[in-house]
């Protein structure tokens, strides 16, 4: 059996509540020519029903990454992690915080909650672009996904 290609596309799910952020990661994966697919939603409430292919979304892929933003409504992200991690089923699939919050606390806090990185969003366009990349880059080319 042939070893997986790099370029093996995966589903990669978003959860962003800012409209420019989903914007700006939208273009980051179209400028890139990231063959993922993007799926969004908007609240952590809407992210656990995703994943646990609930309500509108009992069609929803498996994701093979997560993009968590922390500062969500309804529940937010340091809520969906833990829940995520305490899920036999959902806590293999690797969640990259990705949160305009620098402080400390959250960044231990998101470790402590087993998150697989933590990065800031730049608020300069290319350097968002180029993180968005990055991220793409490492857990989808370089690191193997369950």
């Amino acid at each position: 059996m042939a070893d997986p290609s790099p370029l093996d596309v995966i589903d990669v799910l978003l959860v962003e509540d800012d409209a420019g952020d989903v914007l700006m990661t939208r273009e980051a994966f179209e400028y890139h020519k990231l063959r993922n697919n993007l799926h969004v939603v908007s609240d952590g409430e809407q992210a656990l029903q995703f994943l646990r292919r609930e309500g509108e979304y009992t069609d929803a892929p498996r994701p093979g990454l997560i993009l968590l933003d922390l500062n969500l409504p309804r529940r937010d992200g340091r809520e969906v992690l833990a829940e995520l991690k305490d899920d036999p089923e959902l806590r293999v699939i690797p969640v990259v915080v990705l949160t305009t919050s620098e402080a400390e606390e959250d960044i231990v806090r998101s470790y402590r909650l087993h998150a697989n990185a933590y990065v800031s969003k730049p608020v300069d366009f290319d350097r968002f672009i180029e993180v968005i990349r990055q991220i793409d880059d490492f857990f989808v080319t370089v690191v193997k996904l369950p």
